[in-house]
């Protein structure tokens, strides 16, 4: 008669497979490997990740180099990302193992979604939790573009101790009284909006492919078409994300439309502006200014013409970087790298 296997008779048997030369952990369901693209994401991120599975980090500051992630991901399971990592049909070749994509970001427009789907390769990023640092930023680079303090702060350091501050040459402009443009009211468009109040501009314009109605009646913001907001707006932000119908909406016909005066303001995605148009606007002094977080290419080449303007102020794309925000973003992306592996609903999936 068959006998029920006792708690002596399994460890026992696990106790002579390892003097077999067979590890504890080789007996136990083998640990999925992954690999993760940047060593800088908080600490509890990391420790939830490695406490699940074996993890490969990439340990310089600097974005993986294309190559060294391709010779990584050979046998990965699953692939941690940020905006920099291309995840492209030739990535997903070499990564035939691949299961799960964890980005940490809100946008994706770096992974070739239709592609993984079609290998059934399931992705998450972390959308709503950056909402507010990034209208923050949104409006500190606007703030500090208008009223150039890039710029003016080089005052300081001048060897003679004279500040010229007195003169119209350090004058910026101001958003009271202005007309303030908002090209995508999405979250972040209208968190933006919220923040403009105080500073009491004339109008809120925005332009959305829908309507927005709720919170433009929050923001007493007003839906015009894209060319009447060019042409009206002191101030032009965009907040728009990146896909076929938004790419390199801002070129030389759109700059053209603008005011001489205005300030051009993109966080949202570098890739929905041509930056050789927006370098020549600029050189001419065709708008005002244009202060960016994000470039078509990132991290932006030394060689770019664009950081030989006075009047364009050009950030890092720092848009989340608030400590708190990236601590929940670095979570999110480790939840879903984790229950995507089990087959679990992910906190935020495409």
């Amino acid at each position: 008669m068959f006998r029920p296997l006792t708690v002596k008779f399994l460890s026992t048997f696990t106790n002579k497979l390892i003097n077999r030369g067979l590890t504890k952990s080789s007996i136990n369901m083998a640990r999925p490997n992954i690999y993760l693209t940047r060593p800088d994401i908080a600490p509890e991120a990391i420790e939830m990740l490695k406490s699940e599975c074996d993890v490969t980090i990439w340990n310089k500051p600097s974005p993986v180099p294309r190559d060294e992630l391709l010779a990584n991901i050979k046998d990965k399971e699953a692939l941690y990302c940020t905006l920099c990592d291309k995840i492209d049909s030739v990535l997903l070749d070499a990564g035939s193992k691949l299961k799960v994509i964890s980005t940490i970001s809100v946008g994706y427009d770096h992974i070739d979604v239709a592609e993984c789907k079609k290998r059934g390769i399931r992705i998450g990023y972390t959308p709503d939790v950056l909402t507010d640092a990034t209208a923050e930023l949104t409006m500190a680079l606007l703030l500090s573009t208008a009223r150039r303090l890039f710029q003016v702060n080089k005052e300081v350091f001048k060897p003679n101790g004279i500040w010229a501050t007195e003169g119209e040459e350090n004058c910026g402009q101001g958003i009271r009284n202005s007309v303030v443009g908002i090209v995508g009211f999405g979250r972040i468009g209208h968190e933006v909006a919220r923040r403009l109040i105080p500073f009491k501009p004339r109008e809120i314009l925005y332009f959305n492919r829908s309507e927005k109605a709720e919170w433009a009646r929050e923001v007493a913001a007003k839906k015009v078409s894209f060319d009447e907001l060019l042409e009206k707006s002191d101030f032009v932000v965009s907040t728009i994300a990146l896909n076929e119908e938004t790419k390199n909406l801002f070129n030389a016909e759109t700059f053209s439309k603008m005011k001489s005066s205005a300030v051009f303001v993109n966080t949202g995605r570098g890739g929905v502006v041509d930056e050789e148009a927006l370098y020549e606007t600029l050189k001419n002094n065709r708008i005002y200014a244009a202060g960016l977080d994000v470039t078509q290419v990132e991290p932006l080449p030394l060689n770019s013409k664009l950081l030989t303007l006075e009047n364009c102020n050009i950030l890092p794309h720092i848009g989340s970087a608030e400590v708190e925000t990236r601590a929940e973003m670095a979570k999110i992306a480790a939840e879903n790298l984790l229950k995507g592996l089990k087959g679990e609903k992910m906190v935020a999936e495409l």
